[in-house]
């Protein structure tokens, strides 16, 4: 092994993983959101044991994921059908915005940036990760402790609404603003993000959908929900930056478009078994 090998081997194992409750979120949001109907426990068991999650760890998905609000069983005779619930529903539709929205445009960046300040106790960690877990999904980066920013100044709403449900709103600040003549815009957003690494993501990206060559329609259905699956990371990895402020070449692009052409080419295929699958 190469020096600096270990962490690519890492970034390509934490890409092919994914939790049974997350595989079936994205059963959920691919095939039983757009057609509206119950879908099988049955169903949902032998999808999720394609996609190599144990019986048991998928029987415990569900019902987590009952738990949570988002599904609702009915009885039919001795068998179990779920629904999804208005929460459900939200939920899904708000995620397949984001995943088939992100990297669909290129939008014109007009040089201008939002700041915000937040104070978060030191000794607080558990309220910091949450704050950067709802910023980095507003598309924010930090480039120093409390300064958090975009390029996108239109997100001012998302992140006075993260802020309001962490009540953080008491001693934050935000500012509009263009960048002065101290330092380079790349650098700040070099500092804010970890550009090497959510390119290198991406790289894995491509690596792993490119060794994929359904046969069967079956076949398709799997590499269907995966390739959902593993593009679902990036609208919250990546910020979607201008092109201003990204390094040349930027594997994000081509990403995406491999994304959107084997999401066209699986989905007839993919639909088909899961409708044999699925059937009454």
């Amino acid at each position: 092994m190469e020096p600096g090998d270990g962490p690519v081997v890492t970034r390509r194992q934490e890409l092919g993983a994914a939790s049974a409750r997350s595989l079936l979120l994205t059963v959920l949001g691919e095939f039983v959101l757009p057609s509206g109907r119950p879908v099988w426990t049955a169903t949902l068991l032998e999808l999720l044991g394609d996609l190599d999650v144990a019986e048991k760890a998928a029987r415990q998905a569900i019902m987590r994921t009952a738990d949570s609000g988002w599904i609702a069983s009915s009885r039919v005779g001795r068998e179990t059908r779920w629904s999804l619930t208005a929460a459900g529903t939200r939920l899904l539709r708000e995620g397949r915005d984001r995943i088939y929205g992100f990297a669909r445009d290129e939008r014109q960046w007009h040089g201008r940036w939002l700041v915000a300040l937040v104070g978060v106790p030191e000794n607080n960690r558990a309220l910091r990760q949450r704050l950067r877990t709802q910023l980095g999904w507003a598309g924010l980066g930090s480039p120093a402790p409390g300064t958090w920013v975009t390029p996108w100044t239109g997100r001012e709403p998302e992140v006075r609404e993260a802020l309001a449900d962490l009540a953080l709103l008491a001693g934050s600040w935000t500012f509009v603003a263009d960048a002065g003549r101290v330092g380079d815009e790349r650098s700040l957003a070099r500092a804010a993000w970890d550009l090497d690494d959510i390119e290198g993501r991406y790289e894995d990206f491509l690596e792993l959908v490119g060794r994929r060559r359904p046969r069967t329609d079956r076949q398709a259905l799997v590499a269907q929900v995966r390739l959902v699956q593993e593009w679902r990371r990036f609208p919250l990895l990546d910020p979607g930056l201008p092109r201003e402020l990204l390094p040349p070449r930027w594997s994000g692009n081509r990403a995406a478009e491999v994304f959107r052409e084997r999401h066209a080419a699986w989905a007839a295929r993919a639909e088909a078994a899961w409708s044999e699958l699925a059937r009454d």
